[in-house]
Order: C-alpha cells, then sequence, then structure tokens
C-alpha cells in the first residue's frame, strides 16, 4: 500500500515495535512519513530499525511515565522538525476473570491503556493545536465494544473503553484547532504468537465471524494510516471497527 498519503509528515507511534505497530509504521513509511517509533521492548525496536532504517527515531518509553511522554514528544519535535500525527496503541492484553484481577494488575492495566494514552496526547496536544493541523488515532479495541470475549479480562475492557469516551471527548475540544481525533477498535488479530491456521479455525464459523478469519496487522495499519491522511480529513470522533463483521451493530 505505496503511495504519497503522508508525504511529508512528522508522526509518532506509540507501541510501534509491536506486530500492528510496526506493520502500521511500515505503511506510513511507504506512504511518505518520517517516524518516531516509541516502544518499551529494547529487541522489539531493534528489530523495527533493522526493517525501516536510520530515517526515523526510535526511542525507548514507557508511557505511563508523564515525563517521559513529555521528553519523547519534545525529542521528536527537535529531532524531526516538528509533529503532525500521533498514533497511540502501546498496550497488553492480559486475561483474567474479575475474581483474578488484583489490584496491582488493574492498576497497570488502566495506567498503560488509558494513562499512556493520556499522558501522550496531554504532551502533543499543544504542538498541534499551535499549528492548527494535525491528527491523534488512538487504538482501543473490540473489547471495549463487547465487554471483552476475546482474550482481555474486564480492565482490559475497561481501559480500551475508556479510551474511546477519550478520543471522542478530544475530538470536541481539539476540533476548533483542526486537529482530528478518532479511535481504533481491532478484532482478533494475528500477530504471530499462536499459529494462522489455529485462530482461523476458530472463527471459521460465519455466525461468530462473518468473513471467516482473524484479521493482519497490516489490515489495522491500513485504517490508521486512513485516518492520519487528508483522506479523513472531514473525520473526528469516529470510532472505527476492524474485525471482520464481528461486532455490527
Amino acid at each position: 500500500m505505496s503511495g504519497r498519503l503522508l508525504l511529508g509528515r512528522r508522526a509518532i507511534i506509540t507501541g510501534g515495535a509491536g506486530a500492528i505497530g510496526r506493520s502500521t509504521a511500515r505503511l506510513f513509511a511507504e506512504n511518505g512519513a518520517r517516524l518516531a517509533i516509541l516502544d518499551i521492548d529494547d529487541e522489539a525496536l531493534s528489530a523495527t530499525k533493522a526493517e525501516l532504517g536510520d530515517a526515523h527515531l526510535y526511542l525507548k518509553l514507557d508511557v505511563c511515565d508523564r515525563a517521559a511522554c513529555q521528553k519523547a514528544v519534545d525529542e521528536t519535535v527537535v529531532g524531526m522538525g516538528g509533529l503532525e500525527v500521533l498514533v497511540t496503541m502501546a498496550g497488553t492484553v492480559p486475561p483474567g476473570g474479575l475474581a483474578d484481577i488484583t489490584v496491582e494488575g488493574y492498576e497497570a492495566v488502566m495506567d498503560m491503556h488509558m494513562r499512556g494514552t493520556f499522558n501522550m496526547c496531554q504532551a502533543a496536544a499543544p504542538v498541534l493545536r499551535a499549528q492548527k493541523s494535525g491528527t491523534i488515532v488512538c487504538m482501543s479495541s473490540i473489547a471495549a465494544q463487547r465487554g471483552g470475549g476475546l482474550h482481555g479480562g474486564a480492565h482490559y475492557a475497561a481501559a480500551k473503553g475508556a479510551i474511546i469516551g477519550f478520543a471522542r471527548a478530544l475530538a470536541r475540544e481539539l476540533g476548533p484547532d483542526n486537529v482530528r481525533v478518532n479511535a481504533v477498535c481491532p478484532g482478533p488479530i494475528w500477530t504471530g504468537r499462536r499459529p494462522l491456521d489455529e485462530m482461523n479455525e476458530r472463527f471459521a464459523d460465519p455466525a461468530i465471524m462473518p468473513m471467516q478469519r482473524v484479521g493482519m496487522p497490516a489490515e489495522v495499519g491500513g485504517c490508521f494510516l486512513f485516518l492520519a491522511s487528508d483522506l479523513a480529513g472531514y473525520v473526528t470522533g469516529v470510532t472505527l471497527d476492524v474485525n471482520g463483521g464481528m461486532h455490527i451493530a
């Protein structure tokens, strides 16, 4: 999906060395963007750099650390000369029933997903508002819409639901400054951790999954690319489903 949709744009992607993050980064780069790829995983960052090359920035970041998020945004703006796009997708998918979720586990999940999204948006928004242009795309999940039901526990569904509300609130607040904010809700996506055939077999029933297969990381990345580009210039406050029809409401 190479092209010129983001030619000359500078973009931050948190969780940018994960399966979906790297696919998104690859698509952004192929469409002309210069990237700051932020991730907490040193090994994954190195692998991403080996694939995408030295034209981009690679920063280790714990999104739960507010000061570190501000520093990463500042380094990006200085290092790349500006910022037009923020993509937030850092996070994990922890399982667990209600009785199994500890206070520490709840706080860790809410911090990584919701606080991490908040930290990055609060750090980047002044840059975008000052230039009267920009776009933010936040990763949520089908778990937020269906109350879990895949792998994440109730705390994960709650955190991802909070992100949807947060993105809509930011769309209202930042819209007058010509800054668009949207959320993406993937369904089951193959990240390489389980055999693809095994996952597709699980979703082979069209009553459960109309497309009868799991999604691929690049299919999520393509939606981030669309929302970050001028093709979505009049799109803000939406929650874009990417789930093969699993959640039709």
